[in-house]
């Protein structure tokens, strides 16, 4: 990708990513050591409350407004025979969350979350469906074995469509972003990103994502492989691997936590897909991983290699593999109990408990 592109329509992307607040880190830190607790007890409850002090910068983290935006696209590489579902699905699920009958709609509902959808491109075309952002970029992207998945223009709209939605949600007063995605494909696109950008090899990166059997998941490692090898010298510049290997809602998820970190905004990671892209975000700014929190680690086997590489702990492991950001919503009470804790329970000077234990001594 030429430097003039990236300074025309990325250059966006260089704005600064602040650093979360240490001060209140630490504050934070020593609060959870006088609750009425051994240190520790709380296990990830405790320092994640930590984080979020840090990240909202204030002694009292809380979780109330979060905003849900899932990029909806479909996939090229599906013809090469790597999804056990036709790319119709990707279609008939937007309809779906329109119509609230989605997991991650019902999730939404249940912890108070704004769903936005956006559809950046489906191969089944679409009518204006209320509750759905149409932002149709193409009918899909190209076929990531044979050529780019996207052009440069294609690329920048994606990228856009994440940072504008990101903005908006900022605008809002939004405490908490979750990222969520659908497109039929995306497994094949997230596992090649994995191997370019982790130098993993494609049989313990590539899974079974709609439930692929043994020779159609060799097939997939196949084609994941066949792409890697078309693509290698580009493979060391993590843009050109999200336009090269990625699809339109990955890069928008890619855009939406860069811009997130930059408005010092919380974002929660998904899944396979959306752990991904944050492989991405990362690589293209590194400052961006202290944003990122993980809800939890996907049935998918790459996800976990993905996660170590970011050296990142997630919060749940219950076999989901879902995407449409269901894992991270679950997770979503976990952050709140462990604001409530934080901020809630008793130190040991208010409830007396060490002034009773000298007594007894």
């Amino acid at each position: 990708m030429t430097p003039a592109v990236l300074a025309q329509q990325l250059g966006w992307l260089q704005a600064p990513i602040p650093v979360p607040s240490d001060a209140h880190r630490q504050r934070a830190t020593v609060r959870q050591d006088q609750l009425t607790k051994p240190p520790g007890s709380l296990g990830q409850l405790e320092q994640l409350a930590i984080n979020l002090a840090a990240l909202q910068s204030t002694d009292q983290p809380t979780i109330d407004q979060i905003t849900i935006l899932l990029f909806a696209a479909d996939h090229g590489v599906v013809v090469e025979g790597v999804s056990a579902f036709p790319q119709s699905v990707t279609a008939a699920m937007v309809q779906n969350f329109a119509r609230g009958g989605a997991a991650i709609s019902v999730i939404a509902e249940q912890i108070g979350a704004e769903l936005t959808v956006v559809n950046l491109g489906t191969v089944t075309p679409l009518s204006p469906l209320a509750g759905v952002i149409n932002q149709t970029i193409a009918a899909g992207t190209a076929n990531l074995a044979q050529e780019p998945a996207m052009t440069v223009d294609q690329l920048c709209a994606a990228m856009a469509a994440g940072k504008a939605q990101t903005e908006q949600a900022a605008d809002t007063g939004v405490s908490l972003l979750i990222g969520g995605e659908m497109g039929i494909g995306n497994t094949t696109a997230a596992a090649a990103i994995g191997c370019a950008l982790t130098d993993c090899d494609a049989q313990l990166m590539v899974g079974p994502g709609t439930g692929l059997e043994t020779d159609s998941l060799r097939h997939k490692i196949e084609v994941v492989q066949r792409a890697l090898n078309l693509h290698h010298d580009y493979l060391h510049d993590p843009v050109e691997v999200l336009r090269r290997l990625g699809g339109f809602e990955i890069a928008a998820l890619t855009a939406a936590m860069i811009r997130a970190a930059q408005q010092r905004i919380p974002f929660l990671i998904d899944g396979f897909i959306a752990t991904a892209a944050a492989v991405v975000a990362v690589a293209i700014k590194p400052r961006v991983r202290a944003w990122l929190l993980f809800g939890h680690c996907s049935a998918e086997p790459g996800h976990r290699l993905l996660l170590n590489h970011l050296k990142a702990t997630a919060l749940l492991d219950l076999g989901m593999r879902l995407g449409e950001g269901s894992g991270a919503g679950v997770a979503v009470p976990l952050l709140r109990l462990a604001c409530a804790l934080h901020n809630n329970m008793a130190t040991f000077e208010m409830a007396q408990v060490a002034d009773r234990i000298e007594k007894s001594e």
